[in-house]
């Protein structure tokens, strides 16, 4: 990891080559191919180049290949270029999941409006808001300048969210070693611009069985790891069904529990084989107020038990299990002050909870309070067509300007 500083004056805010509505930008956005195995290197320095020319200060920070950035603005508070600690995030990741194997109607780095409706990958997921976002940008600096911005604006751009949410702990490590702690976060992914305060962790684990090979007549001489694979997918089945059920879960997730779920499974080489290895995977999304433990703790139990029948047969067999993934929950213990900010803001004091994982996790996790409130809707992301409505576009203008507007002093 490496980091870049770019400072230049406050005194400029003139940024005439780059659009000055969020259509436009999200237009502009749409188009650079961000897509995870990508580098995004391409949409950064874009953004870095309209930051400098409003007169800001930007922060790059690099992946070890240099090949991905990620990008934290701050708009400071005031006419003073050093009140910048307090203040409220603006975070949105720049990568899109890829099109390969989609039937789109249109190109998807080409946004196309049909109807009331704008096309593109990344249109929702989550460009729309990273667009608002820097279109809000030139009226924030100039409130600073003028001395009204009562309260520092960030904004953060991540990569990888979408491959384990691999670039906001770089950020969350930036701002810790700047001693900024921000007051609050929006993370901007498609909730309809309703607001999400709580979601759903995410972890992904491999499972290895390694058994022993034998002819399938013989199969007393072998071990066979599909079937002893089969086995530990049963438990992990029974143990999704035990979740469904318990005391604690929470009703006001679209889905209350916690759940597993087994998503991938390769194995053997011939039927006349014993195979001697079953891999598979599986994801557990957790309830805030669940652990990991609560999932590992029963099926490494179970594992152990599986492993010493295997070995009574042959003592070289056995089973790994690997964590390949793991994103936090966003808890709602700590932004009661921030919903009511919102709900205020917005006229809709609904809450939401969400079985989808976010980057809000490892913000709340720095304790930084923190929701998701975004364009579009969830249901049209990583899908061929990916669109956002017009509508959701104005909306969140309209938001993060009254955002803006409670951060003013009158």
């Amino acid at each position: 990891m490496s980091t870049q500083t770019v400072t230049h004056s406050n005194d400029q805010i003139d940024a005439t080559h780059y659009p000055k509505q969020s259509i436009d930008w999200l237009t502009r956005l749409i188009g650079f191919d961000t897509v995870s195995r990508h580098s995004n290197l391409a949409l950064i320095e874009d953004v870095q180049s309209y930051c400098e020319q409003l007169g800001l200060n930007v922060k790059l920070t690099f992946n070890d290949e240099k090949n991905k950035a990620n990008l934290f603005v701050t708009v400071p508070a005031g006419r003073n270029a050093e009140q910048i600690n307090g203040g409220l995030v603006l975070s949105g990741h720049t990568d899109v999941v890829p099109v390969d194997g989609q039937d789109w109607s249109s190109d998807p780095f080409k946004a196309e409006i049909r109807g009331d409706k704008l096309y593109g990958r990344g249109s929702c997921d989550m460009k729309g808001f990273i667009a608002c976002a820097l279109t809000i940008l030139p009226t924030a600096v100039q409130l600073s300048n003028s001395g009204q911005l009562r309260r520092p604006l960030h904004l953060a751009l991540s990569f990888d969210e979408e491959v384990g949410c691999l670039g906001a702990p770089l950020i969350l490590a930036d701002l810790k070693a700047c001693d900024i702690t921000p007051d609050y976060c929006i993370v901007g992914e498609p909730t309809n611009m309703t607001m999400v305060v709580a979601h759903k962790g995410i972890a992904v684990y491999r499972c290895r069985v390694h058994g022993k090979s034998a002819h399938s007549s013989l199969t007393h001489k072998g071990v066979n790891a599909i079937s002893y694979a089969s086995r530990l997918i049963g438990y992990v089945d029974s143990l999704a069904d035990e979740f469904t059920s318990r005391k604690d879960n929470d009703e006001m997730f679209d889905v209350p529990y916690s759940t597993l779920s087994v998503g991938t499974i390769q194995g053997g080489t011939a039927t006349n084989i014993v195979p001697n290895l079953c891999e598979f995977t599986f994801d557990y999304r957790n309830l805030p107020h669940m652990t990991q433990d609560d999932m590992l703790a029963p099926i490494k139990a179970k594992i152990a038990e599986l492993t010493a029948q295997m070995q009574q047969r042959a003592p070289e067999t056995g089973i790994e299990l690997l964590q390949e993934e793991g994103v936090p929950a966003m808890t709602d213990n700590t932004n009661d002050e921030l919903q009511q900010l919102i709900a205020a803001l917005t006229g809709d004091h609904e809450r939401h909870k969400v079985a989808y994982a976010t980057e809000g996790g490892q913000f709340t996790n720095s304790g930084i309070p923190t929701i998701i409130c975004g364009p579009g809707s969830i249901e049209q992301a990583h899908k061929a067509d990916e669109f956002v409505a017009l509508s959701e576009i104005e909306r969140c203008d309209g938001f993060l300007q009254k955002l803006l507007d409670s951060c003013t002093v009158n």
